[in-house]
């Protein structure tokens, strides 16, 4: 559904933007209230045949787009009872992050096969014979039918139907659900397990009925704009084509209208992390272990320590791009805030990390970034481009190029050849939560020895990550448009590499605190 207009995104657009008009406006925030009377308004709702319901429903996307707890049906209080909660300049994530809303749950059927009505009786019932539970009958007109007490959801029925009358019905969210993390609740709606769960948030933009939401920094970032603080955005490159007729110098200009007081890219320190990791493959692979893993995607991260936890060993100890380019920038504007703006849910649990909170103070989506925009009328099509483009700190071509599937591990290459001309580096790349388990357990098997694998949660990349806003096919485009306009494309050209040294002293440091949470979280 992302990058096609419907109500679903109308919510989410209406519900950031009125978020983030309440912390521009400021004054009594009691009023926060009326936001789900506002947004509406109507008796008949082509969504939603209740209109309290309705209500209701907004009422728990406005206390998670406040950065707020969500609230249980039993529990339901007016979202002014508690906005002090939000009214602040520091806050971090608290899990859990991404929550279903269980009264916005339509509570749809769990994985099944049906047999439709393009049953034609068929003499041979090659749906019949391939069952291996003998969960097909028939009835007296000779057409078939599935008892779901015996069905174990195999599917060989489904691919052996000559008239294709058989289909696989799955939730959605569990459908989009590369963990296995959705489960039901006793009235059979979805739920979390949190066990399993990486805040990829695939889910959320697969909910066909906006049950399904994330918590956000939008009123914080704002107050702390308003409030006077020195905010510094730091966007990643995936951003180019994520609004309609936005150029980098009309994204510069919009920002600083939002109060953004300068814009840096992310790919800055995607060149970095580019050498870091190269020079961790070479120093390595294959003397210390098999194989390495790209750490970019946190998402991806957390998957192999949850399904894989041999393997966690095997993932780069290269700093993130996002924390790495705060890094620089918190150095050079030391009293700045610092905001990661991206495509990824995931990011804003990395961010909450005890190794990265004192670098990353707030991190917004895309989708949220464009709430903003719209909470101040900001038309990219009237808008005119930044003045001047030369205090913006570019990325090189390859760094920009990480937001799409395959991007990191080319970035890698490239850069190995500068250090190892004569080696040809093997590499396998997997996107999607699912896909990737697969890569790793061939991995696992010692088929992956010497490789880079570089794993990405979003099928395609960042740029499909639970943030974004456009079509997978045009942003992909504009992202390859913006490598090839970079100045440079090696990252081994970046202008920055004389601050790597310093990164990879914060390596340790950054190893010793990630290692200090990982136990805290086990004995929870």
């Amino acid at each position: 559904m992302r990058g096609f207009h419907s109500i679903v995104d109308e919510i989410r657009q209406d519900v950031f933007k009125e978020v983030a008009k309440l912390a521009y406006e400021g004054g009594d925030l009691k009023r926060v209230d009326l936001i789900p009377y506002e947004m509406v308004r109507r008796e008949a709702l082509q969504e939603r045949s209740d209109v309290f319901l309705q209500r209701a429903i907004i009422t728990e996307r406005v206390r998670l787009a406040l950065g707020m707890p969500f609230e249980s049906a039993a529990n339901q209080v007016p979202i002014s009872a508690t906005i002090d909660q939000a009214d602040i300049t520091e806050r971090f994530f608290e899990e859990p992050l991404v929550n279903i809303i269980p009264f916005a749950c339509n509570a749809c059927p769990p994985k099944q096969l049906r047999i439709t009505d393009n049953c034609q009786g068929c003499t041979s019932h090659p749906c019949m014979n391939v069952c291996p539970k003998d969960a097909i009958y028939t009835d007296k007109y000779n057409h078939c039918h599935i008892d779901q007490s015996k069905c174990i959801k195999c599917g060989k029925c489904h691919s052996q139907c000559p008239y294709n009358a058989i289909s696989k019905i799955e939730r959605p969210c569990a459908a989009a659900c590369g963990m296995g993390a959705i489960e039901s609740d006793e009235r059979g709606r979805a739920k979390i397990n949190y066990d399993k769960c990486v805040s990829c948030g695939q889910c959320i933009v697969n909910c066909p009925f906006s049950a399904i939401a994330d918590k956000s920094q939008i009123f914080q970032v704002v107050n702390s704009i308003r409030k006077g603080d020195k905010v510094i955005a730091c966007v990643a490159p995936a951003f180019v084509g994520q609004f309609k007729d936005a150029t980098p110098g009309k994204i510069l200009t919009a920002m600083k209208r939002l109060g953004f007081s300068e814009v840096v890219e992310v790919a800055i320190g995607a060149d970095l992390c580019t050498i870091q990791e190269a020079h961790d493959f070479l120093e390595e692979v294959p003397e210390k272990i098999p194989f390495m893993a790209t750490s970019c995607c946190p998402a991806w991260a957390s998957m192999v320590k949850k399904s894989f936890p041999a393997m966690r060993e095997n993932i780069s100890m290269a700093l993130t791009p996002m924390v790495i380019t705060a890094r620089m920038v918190k150095k050079e504007h030391p009293d700045a805030r610092i905001v990661f703006v991206g495509p990824c849910s995931a990011k804003k649990l990395e961010a909450s990390r005890k190794s990265v909170r004192s670098y990353v103070d707030f991190v917004l989506t895309f989708e949220e970034l464009r709430g903003m925009f719209v909470a101040k009328d900001i038309d990219f099509a009237t808008i005119e481009e930044a003045p001047n483009l030369d205090d913006y700190k570019h990325g090189t071509g390859m760094a920009r190029g990480f937001a799409v599937a395959g991007g990191v591990a080319a970035a890698v290459v490239e850069a190995v050849k500068h250090i190892r001309p004569d080696l040809e580096l093997k590499v396998d790349s997997a996107t999607g939560l699912k896909e990737c388990k697969k890569m790793l357990t061939k991995a696992k098997a010692g088929q992956r020895d010497g490789y880079l694998l570089e794993g990405m949660a979003c099928p395609g990349g960042c740029i499909a990550g639970a943030g974004t806003i456009r079509p997978l096919k045009d942003a992909a485009a504009a992202v390859e448009r913006f490598r090839d306009e970079a100045e440079e494309l090696s990252c081994a050209k970046s202008p920055y590499l004389d601050q790597l040294p310093d990164v990879e002293e914060f390596d340790k440091l950054y190893a010793e605190l990630t290692a200090q949470e990982e136990a805290e979280q086990a004995k929870k």
